[in-house]
């Protein structure tokens, strides 16, 4: 959550454009390797790998988290993490394109975090966000929740980017989203932010 509190100054910032990066070859060529990999730990992990699926949740606990985080108080994601994979764990072996995994496991953390929620509005529980936080954890829950109010794309892509610290291709590559659907994501995701950051610091 220490990441978040930067984002106030990240927000004030005026990101004019975001730059269109061209991946060279051996950019290309190492991503490819990396999903053929991941492929093979999919194919292996269906067949009862456990050792296999231990790397996929090594490669995409980050991911999950910041899907989770995007939707859920920060002091469910974590719980909520291991109740995703171990969704996936049991249902690994129905997914038929090891290829789509990244956005398999994705759909998988956003409609736990959907049933999270209506859950808790069912209970009506009282949230653990509001035992008395220290005041940087205040601003960090406070612009969380300013995040949670944005599009889902937006909230999605700019958790993990500035807080699971993801590289925009890192995006791309383990949700399924294209490149530049993550650089429209962040760009337009950073000035809503900005924005409504603003409109709050005048609330106040």
């Amino acid at each position: 959550m220490q990441t978040v509190l930067a984002w106030s100054a990240l927000a004030a910032r005026e990101p004019r454009s975001v730059p269109s990066v061209t991946p060279t070859p051996s950019d290309e060529a190492a991503r490819r390797e990396a999903r053929a990999e991941e492929t093979a730990w999919v194919e292996a992990a269906a067949g009862g790998d456990r050792a296999a699926f231990g790397r996929l949740y090594t490669r995409y606990a980050r991911v999950v988290h910041g899907v989770l985080l995007a939707r859920v108080p920060h002091a469910h994601a974590e719980d909520l993490v291991q109740e995703v994979f171990v969704h996936a764990l049991d249902r690994i072996h129905t997914l038929r394109d090891p290829w789509a995994f990244p956005g398999w496991i994705s759909m998988i953390a956003r409609n736990r975090a959907t049933d999270f929620l209506r859950a808790r509005r069912e209970s009506d529980e009282l949230p653990a966000d509001l035992a008395a936080p220290e005041s940087g954890e205040r601003e960090a829950l406070a612009v969380m929740a300013i995040v949670r109010q944005l599009p889902e794309a937006y909230r999605e892509t700019l958790v993990l980017r500035l807080v699971e610290g993801l590289s925009g291709p890192e995006i791309a590559a383990m949700t399924g989203l294209t490149e530049g659907s993550v650089r429209v994501n962040l760009h337009r995701g950073v000035q809503l932010l900005r924005e409504r950051l603003g409109r709050e610091d005048h609330d106040v």
